[in-house]
């Protein structure tokens, strides 16, 4: 199977979550022929970049370029390319000149899929606000009164949400679990590449294992790798099964 000429679309408020949550989908469907986009909204400077601030005498801008290296890096490892906003970190402000560009994206990409943050997180206020942000856009590119075009076609695509770090304080409902067996290995090689982060390795690990047992118990086929995520809008079919 593959998908010549389709377009899947990530916005993520830092460089790591994209990879930690979403480093499956993202190589699995640039494997199958989607030309996959990152949009990163900030290089995770300040509060996702623990162990990048441990070297002595390091200045913001030291973190900003070291963080933006290694996800061009762990993005082109995944099979997509990744265009960086530098809206800031810990806190994130999307401002007029972010939400345009990204409203711009949708219409350029018109995706087939986007993916982005879970819309509450009582423990990281920058992912709900990305996740708002991917939603507001997606809603004003549908807007024909918004740099009017006659000629432009464009549909809302689907959005599903990544799973956050702790699901069950940010009411998280895992309702697909995507098996990502055939490209596991690439997205470790990814996880590998963000050392500012190494502390989250094992632990996405574990994350993917437990939702591989839960995909394969749900589906009754095998299934070792897991990445979950929830729709925000219905899904319209003429069947059900």
């Amino acid at each position: 199977m593959t998908a010549q000429g389709k377009s899947g679309l990530v916005i993520t408020a830092h460089p790591g979550d994209f990879v930690w949550r979403a480093g499956g989908a993202i190589a699995l469907h640039a494997r199958k022929g989607y030309r996959m986009k990152i949009a990163c909204l900030s290089y995770g400077e300040r509060g996702e970049s623990q162990w990048a601030w441990k070297a002595a005498g390091v200045r913001l801008e030291d973190v900003k370029a070291q963080r933006r290296e290694e996800a061009a890096k762990a993005a082109a490892i995944l099979g997509a390319e990744i265009e960086f906003f530098d809206a800031g970190d810990y806190p994130l402000k999307v401002t007029e000149a972010v939400l345009d560009r990204l409203v711009d994206i949708y219409r350029e990409e018109k995706p087939a899929f986007v993916l982005t943050h879970a819309l509450e997180d009582p423990y990281n206020f920058d992912h709900p606000v990305a996740a708002h942000a991917a939603q507001e856009a997606r809603v004003i590119a549908q807007a024909a009164g918004h740099k009017p075009d006659p000629s432009r076609s464009y549909a809302a695509p689907p959005v599903f949400l990544f799973e956050p770090h702790q699901p069950e304080q940010c009411n998280f409902k895992p309702q697909v679990i995507l098996n990502i067996d055939e490209v596991w290995e690439t997205k470790f090689q990814a996880f590998q590449v963000l050392a500012a982060q190494k502390h989250l390795w094992d632990y996405y690990t574990r994350v993917a294992l437990n939702r591989g047992v839960q995909g394969g118990r749900n589906s009754g086929r095998p299934m070792t790798y897991g990445e979950a995520y929830q729709r925000l809008f219905p899904d319209a079919v003429e069947v059900l099964a």
